[in-house]
């Protein structure tokens, strides 16, 4: 990056530094204008009641008795707040408190030939009581008590103003740099291939929005290159449907029956792994609606389905429980289930549960089951239970599970493999009743 170019303010960079100058020079005019308002260097600044009192009891004290009354009368033309008069002997009412900050000042002043007293209250205003060095007692009010040291000084308008700055500043560094971030992160939650996401907004600093326009173009990108694997493959696996046909015609003709039977077979085989591409390709394209699906009614249709076929299947769960689904894959998806559990167990389970919000179906089978270290691996395309790569009519293509967790991704819920005791495998599907449906990646 250029030296020049961090300070533009397009970029984090220079937004920040205008920012940080911007907060300088306004802490600079709030102290400034704290220092010309209380301007405590100006000579006019009026003293408070405790040194108005102590001016006035030195004078007091400096002159003649004949001359005090006149002097206590101008004191309180002057200083009407002070409210200065002279005590009778024995009418002053003392107070015993501690030591305040007036009585410690006015004494420090005033020297050893005086005497400072507290005095009651007069209306709620402190009264300060003052014996002159030949005896006379003079009081007067003052207010109550200095302010803290610390309230009005600059420094602490410094302070608080520098807090606030700081403060503002990182609320805005926090807002701008987690904003985007927060938007990047719930793209990537939501990226899909059928172009429904939206792109992310390029707004922002330069950088952010670097980011953001290098963000759309991976997304076009991959979705690009997705889009012609999916064509690419759908358009091969639909071409050799012809040629199977053919050939499938020719084996007719075959006048030997074991040979005819075993190349119809393969036939069969290469026709179903076709189909079953076909299948996980149109997955990954754009779904069909979701609606409202009595979930039950599906799984006990499922049920029925594979026993008109001869397979023991049993459905356990409540009579009714819908949810927001696309019935077509949901079927699908299940059915897949259920063809690999008749395949290795002999009596299928298929269990609903409604837990709140969230719908719990099992599928459970007899059969051998499958090793832990395996469980993970069985989720991926083309991947088989059986150990040997042979095929016959009991083996599949290892694409049903595939299939069957990718219709639960883009449902919103997830798919996973669980022991059944004594033996066994129990395939969970977990849906969301309401869901935000995303498309599997």
């Amino acid at each position: 990056m250029k030296p020049i170019g961090f300070f533009h303010l397009k970029g984090i960079g220079g937004q920040i530094a205008a920012l940080v100058l911007a907060s300088t020079v306004a802490l600079h005019l709030v102290v400034t204008t704290a220092f010309l308002i209380s301007r405590p260097d100006r000579p006019d600044t009026p003293p408070d009641g405790a040194h108005q009192l102590t001016d006035a009891a030195l004078l007091l004290g400096s002159a003649s008795e004949s001359e005090r009354p006149r002097l206590i009368a101008d004191l309180a033309r002057a200083f009407p707040k002070l409210g200065i008069e002279t005590l009778a002997p024995g009418t002053a009412t003392t107070v015993e408190e501690s030591e305040s900050a007036h009585l410690h000042g006015i004494r420090r002043h005033l020297g050893r030939g005086y005497k400072v007293v507290q005095l009651a209250p007069d209306g709620g205003v402190r009264r300060i009581g003052v014996e002159l060095p030949d005896g006379t007692m003079v009081a007067g009010r003052v207010d109550n008590g200095p302010r803290p040291w610390f309230w009005g000084a600059p420094w602490l308008m410094t302070l608080m103003t520098a807090f606030i700055c700081v403060t503002v500043l990182g609320l805005w560094a926090a807002r701008a740099l987690a904003t985007p971030l927060s938007s990047f992160a719930k793209a990537a939650e939501n990226f899909s291939l059928d172009g429904t996401a939206e792109p992310l907004p390029e707004r922002g600093p330069e950088e952010i929005r670097q980011v953001a326009r290098a963000l759309n173009r991976m997304h076009e990108r991959i979705a690009r290159l997705m889009s012609d694997r999916t064509r690419m493959l759908a358009a091969i696996s639909h071409d050799l449907r012809t040629p199977i046909t053919r050939l499938r015609l020719r084996a007719e003709f075959i006048e030997d029956e074991g040979n005819r039977k075993r190349m119809l077979i393969d036939l069969d085989q290469m026709r179903s792994m076709l189909e079953s591409v076909l299948s996980l390709l149109r997955n990954d394209r754009k779904m069909e609606a979701v609606t409202l699906v009595d979930i039950a009614s599906t799984l006990q249709l499922v049920a029925d389905q594979f026993g008109d076929m001869g397979h023991v299947v049993h459905y356990d769960g409540p009579a009714s429980a819908t949810a927001v689904a696309r019935p077509d894959d949901l079927h699908r998806g299940i059915t897949n289930l259920v063809e690999n559990a008749v395949r290795f167990g002999a009596e299928v389970t298929i269990r609903l549960d409604v837990e709140g919000s969230k719908l719990i179906i099992d599928v459970e089978d007899d059969g051998p089951g499958i090793s832990d270290a395996r469980k993970q691996e069985m989720l991926e395309p083309f991947v088989r239970g059986d150990d040997a790569r042979t095929m016959d009519d009991s083996t599949g293509f290892g694409l049903g599970l595939s299939i069957a967790r990718a219709i639960a991704l883009a449902h919103g819920g997830d798919l996973s493999l669980h022991d059944r005791e004594p033996h066994g495998l129990i395939v969970r599907m977990q849906l969301p009743v309401w869901q935000q449906p995303r498309l599997a990646a």
